[in-house]
């Protein structure tokens, strides 16, 4: 059975291992004040994450919005200035003659001009917050003498006054032949 000498060793073991079970719980009291500051961290990356997610989801909405502001605009001085060139051409002959002019016409850059001298080729446009506006500049070119020169100007708008499109067309008629010269305005005149 069990001597003596087996008493002895554990006797001499149970020492050691009631050393370990203070060693573990030492541990775990240190260990348990590091599992708060890292749950912390941890859920602070989520939150800070969400957050950039949540930013990036309204920016991609901002932009999907001013893109269709945009396309609304677009278009619809894309149509107005069709609608004028159409206007133009189908007067032909019968316009009058405009005065020679120095260089390309420039009444669209004044707003008091192009307010009174536009025209509205439709009524309203869909989704628009006014009915695009077009205005027909006549000059006659300096080195075709024979040719008609118009500068058309068209505005166009989305579904707020700030959404605005400018295009612009020359369009130069010499006998039988139309040229069209198709061209976008980068910075509103006004």
């Amino acid at each position: 059975m069990y001597t003596r000498q087996t008493y002895r060793q554990r006797d001499h073991e149970l020492p050691r291992h009631a050393d370990l079970s203070h060693t573990r719980r030492a541990a775990r009291v240190c260990q348990s004040g590091v599992v708060l500051p890292i749950v912390l961290l941890i859920s602070a990356m989520m939150l800070a994450t969400s957050a950039v997610w949540f930013e990036t989801s309204l920016a991609a909405a901002r932009a999907a919005t001013n893109v269709h502001d945009y396309l609304q605009a677009f278009h619809a001085a894309d149509s107005a200035l069709t609608l004028c060139a159409r206007n133009v051409i189908a007067a032909g002959v019968e316009a009058a003659a405009p005065p020679v002019a120095a260089g390309e016409p420039t009444q669209w850059k004044l707003q008091t001009a192009f307010d009174a001298g536009a025209v509205t080729p439709v009524a309203q446009w869909p989704g628009s917050v006014r009915a695009p506006q077009c205005l027909i500049e006549a000059w006659r070119l300096a080195t075709r003498a024979d040719a008609r020169a118009y500068l058309l100007t068209s505005r166009g708008f989305g579904r707020t006054s700030e959404a605005q499109v400018w295009l612009q067309m020359e369009l130069v008629i010499d006998g039988e032949a139309i040229e069209r010269h198709w061209r976008r305005v980068a910075a509103r005149p006004f």
